[in-house]
């Protein structure tokens, strides 16, 4: 008898927490739904994006075709700006910089000797800028891409379980809860990029097997680290050298950071430098209009593609932000109903007893409380929840065995020890 009462509550509590993971899958549901919008928000700017560049470097190749005729005077300039500017960046570097003198030196040698001047009368840093943010948002993307992946199927992995567990307790109930099996149904077709590898699924799998651990954790980190990145490359479009010049001396850390880095990565960055240089100036200034009038219109032109280009990826970056806050909300959301109620979805491959899932072994009174003979002893109540191993409970000796609140009591203390 006391089995059948502590299940009739257990069996409520598990009814309750079915009913919060469908929550789950609503939500989730929901979010999957927005999240097609943003694919095709993000897979429009990219086009965009791709085509200005493409463009871009369509009018830079016309121009490097028409430079001939100002060849002379700009190789000339050219050699003599090659070494400032090897000067100024590496000085720059070594006072800014903590390591790596020697392989940059290197590597900005070996670049500007397969360079022309033609890289610094059309901003050549621009276009290699970039595509080399264009390759780390295509990481952060797919990286953003995998982890909802992951986020989408482990909702689904727990309401799968709960929907078992439903049919299972209540095969004959479908009134208040009718629409479960039907809510499982995916409401879109899923669009899911082909996994660059299965690092993030052996990594993070497990996780769904534990439904009590938080599924901030699936973003938190990436969030954090392309919070960075998307605040350094925001500020490098209105500060070339991150907010300051080599012979400033007023410094940022954070900036000086990024300086170090964009160098270190691409020595084109010290392009941005020639300003620093008198011969660098001077090839800015070559005019070639006399001799062939179209390139004043292909700078033009190669100036708004840059500009069109640079606009989309910075449209592109903020997409990818709000993408990461709508998943962070989302996560968060989540995370509360899943400690609430994923626990029922590791009972899915629970056998029930003919007398429920909460069994009482033993009942015993306790000693009297020696400071109290007069007040009544507590009761020790033994009992085996689901899988669990056999649980000894105590219950305040003023609540009857017969009080309808004592097995209330026990199968709830049964039920925190059992989601703890």
């Amino acid at each position: 008898e006391m089995s059948a009462a502590g299940s009739k509550y257990i069996d409520t509590e598990v009814e309750n927490a079915i009913n919060g993971v469908k929550q789950m899958k609503t939500l989730m549901d929901k979010t999957s739904k927005d999240h097609q919008a943003i694919l095709h928000t993000l897979e429009e700017t990219k086009r965009r994006k791709e085509e200005a560049v493409q463009l871009a470097r369509e009018k830079e190749q016309e121009l490097a075709a028409t430079q001939e005729v100002c060849n002379e005077t700009m190789l000339a300039l050219w050699e003599e700006c090659k070494p400032c500017l090897k000067h100024t960046c590496m000085r720059f570097y070594s006072r800014t910089c903590h390591s790596g003198s020697g392989l940059v030196g290197r590597q900005l040698e070996e670049f500007l000797n397969r360079s022309s001047p033609f890289s610094i009368w059309v901003n050549g840093e621009r276009i290699d800028s970039l595509l080399e943010r264009d390759q780390q948002q295509e990481r952060q993307f797919e990286d953003l891409e995998e982890r909802f992946g992951l986020l989408e199927d482990g909702v689904d992995d727990i309401f799968q379980d709960s929907t078992h567990i439903y049919s299972r307790m209540y095969p004959f109930f479908q009134v208040p809860f009718g629409g479960f099996r039907e809510a499982f149904r995916p409401p879109v077709q899923r669009v899911r990029l082909p996994p660059r590898s299965g690092r993030f699924s052996r990594e993070l799998h497990p996780f769904f097997q534990h439904p009590h651990r938080g599924f901030h954790h699936l973003f938190q980190p990436l969030f954090e680290m392309t919070q960075r990145m998307l605040e350094e490359v925001q500020g490098g479009w209105e500060h070339p050298l991150g907010g300051f010049a080599p012979g400033k001396e007023s410094r940022n850390f954070s900036d000086e950071r990024m300086v170090c880095r964009e160098i270190r990565r691409n020595s084109a960055g010290c392009l941005r430098m020639r300003d620093e240089c008198e011969k660098c100036r001077e090839i800015l200034s070559v005019d070639c209009r006399q001799t062939d009038p179209a390139q004043s219109q292909l700078r033009e032109q190669l100036e708004d593609a840059l500009r069109l280009a640079e606009r989309f990826t910075r449209r592109y970056d903020d997409l990818l932000r709000a993408f990461q806050a709508e998943m962070l909300n989302t996560t968060s959301l989540l995370d509360q109903l899943n400690r609430q109620f994923g626990w029922v979805s590791r009972l899915a491959n629970l056998t029930q007893g003919t007398d429920g899932f909460l069994q009482v072994t033993t009942v015993l009174s306790k000693a009297p409380n020696l400071e109290d003979p007069s007040a009544p002893p507590d009761t020790q109540v033994t009992v085996q929840l689901f899988d669990s191993e056999p649980l000894s409970l105590t219950v305040p000796g003023d609540i009857s065995w017969h009080d309808p609140r004592f097995m209330e009591i026990v199968a709830e203390q049964a039920l925190q020890h059992y989601k703890q």
